[in-house]
Formats: C-alpha cells, structure tokens, sequence
C-alpha cells in the first residue's frame, strides 16, 4: 500500500494588526511558536517548505511582510523598516502569542532586530539570517535593487517563469522556481524601492547594542552580505552573539543548502530549550504591551 504525505500546513489566515491586514501561514500547531519573516521579494509560500519541516515540534507562522503576498498593499502604506517592526510586533500581540523565536531572513532580520529592541519581552530568541548590514556610512548592499524590479515587471506580465530560467538566473530546483514565478507579482514595487533604499539609510547596529533577546547570526559563505569584519562588529555590539557560517551557501541559503541550513536552525533552536520545557503554545493567550509606534 502506498503512503500519502501529509502536510504540517494548518491554514493561511489573514488578521488586522498595527492596523492593516496581515496575512500568514501556520504549521504544526503545538510546541515553542516560530514566526518566519522573509526577505525583501520572498513571501510566505516560498519559506512554507522550511515552516513543514521545523512544525514537527514547533508551532510555525510564516508572515507576508506588508506590500508583499496577500498582506495589505498600495500607496496608502509606509514601507520603513519602523512601519514593519511594528508589524510584527503587533501581529505577535493580535494573535495573543507569548514569546516566540524570529527567525528573520535578510531583510526579515533587520524587521527582527528592530522589534526586540523595541519589545524584548515578547521574544525568546531571535535568529538572524544574512542581514544586510549597511546603513549611512556604510559599504552598500551588494545586491542591486534593479534586477528584482526587472524580475517583478517580467511577473506582473506572466513572464516570471522565463525570466527564471535565464541564463543569468540562480540554478534553484523547479520547486523553487515554480513558486517564485507564482508569487512574485504580488510585491508591491514601491515596497521594494523602498526597503531596499532602507537598507542604507537604517543603521541596524544602532540596535545590536541594545538587545536582550538571546540572538544568533547565520552567515551565507557565498553570499558576500556579511563579511569577517561585519561578524566582528556584531560580537563587540552584542558579545552574546552566536555566530554560524553556511560556509556552501550563497544569500539564499534556504535554498542553496536545506539541509545545512535546518541544522543550523534546530541547533539553536535547542540552545534555549529549558526556557521552553513543559511549556505548549503560548498561541491564543493575551499579555500587556507595551507602546510601540503605529504606522500605516
């Protein structure tokens, strides 16, 4: 008799916090909650094959940052790096989840670090992974922003698919590139001109000094976002710091080596384990915030 595979998925639901709708998928349902931020064009259908394979003992969220997926997009929004950390902090807050682990991808990691700065009660340890590190001052980010608004204009005509098996194009596996097809149209351009301008006009590290979440850094080998001199910078902003090289992987590691890259993760996902022991999801209870900014 054959086997059926079965999906940790749960359901995609929308919910209105930090006063716009915010869409998300979730796994698993019990244990220690995650939530998932992606990156600057990635939505939560393309970090959904991550989410199937840590909701085995997590309970995982996997957030559509706003002007991407099916969260709430247009003119109407600001795009900042303050307009999404709140976000996040009011999504944790709507859904009435105790401390939870970030584990925020490029930008998703700048979107983390702000928010446990802004409230460290509400994390239990926050994963950093490739974030770009520039700010005023600083080198730029090495990955241009005019390339994602040519793969974006060639989705919004339907020639994603294509576009993706250029030449020039990563070698990702088809599952990949199937999904990023799908859902790339769906980025709001302004929201990635935006982002991508906040890259160099955010200073980060302003924060990394002042964080008292538990916090690890996982650097793409490849990637050529952070370099020695960055980790350095990191360990004497915030001397708690773990640091962890994928030394075969280029930025988008999730990708470029899964099983490296889930390793890593379940290894410092067990770090802080007796915070979490006899503990089950924290997801549906309510707790006190505290006054985070409101943007829309």
């Amino acid at each position: 008799m054959s086997s059926v595979a079965t999906s940790g998925l749960l359901y995609g639901a929308n919910v209105r916090a930090n006063g716009i709708r915010q869409h998300y998928l979730r796994f698993g349902g019990a244990g220690p909650a995650i939530i998932i931020v992606p990156g600057i064009s990635t939505t939560a259908a393309q970090w959904a094959f991550i989410a199937e394979r840590l909701c085995s003992r997590h309970d995982v969220f996997v957030l559509d940052v706003r002007g991407r997926g099916l969260s709430e997009s247009g003119p109407h929004l600001d795009y900042s790096l303050d307009a999404c950390a709140s976000d996040l902090i009011g999504f944790a807050e709507a859904l009435g989840m105790g401390p939870y682990t970030l584990l925020g991808h490029s930008m998703g990691g700048r979107i983390g670090i702000r928010a446990a700065r802004w409230r460290p009660s509400s994390m239990d340890q926050l994963i950093l992974v490739d974030p770009p590190v520039s700010g005023p001052g600083r080198r730029a980010y090495p990955i241009p922003v005019d390339p994602l608004l040519k793969l974006l204009h060639s989705a919004k005509r339907g020639e994603a698919d294509a576009a993706l098996r250029s030449p020039s194009a990563p070698r990702w596996p088809e599952q990949h590139i199937r999904t990023r097809a799908e859902w790339m149209h769906t980025c709001d351009e302004r929201a990635l001109i935006e982002s991508h301008k906040g890259f160099h006009h955010d200073d980060i590290h302003l924060d990394l000094a002042h964080l008292s979440v538990p916090t690890a850094l996982i650097v793409a080998g490849r990637g050529g976002v952070i370099r020695p001199e960055d980790e350095e910078e990191f360990r004497r902003l915030l001397p708690s710091i773990a640091t962890r090289t994928l030394e075969s992987a280029g930025h988008q590691m999730q990708i470029d080596d899964t099983e490296g890259f889930l390793s890593i993760v379940e290894e410092l996902l067990a770090r802080p384990r007796d915070r979490f022991d006899g503990r089950a999801s924290t997801f549906g209870r309510q707790e006190v915030s505290e006054d985070v900014p409101t943007n829309r």
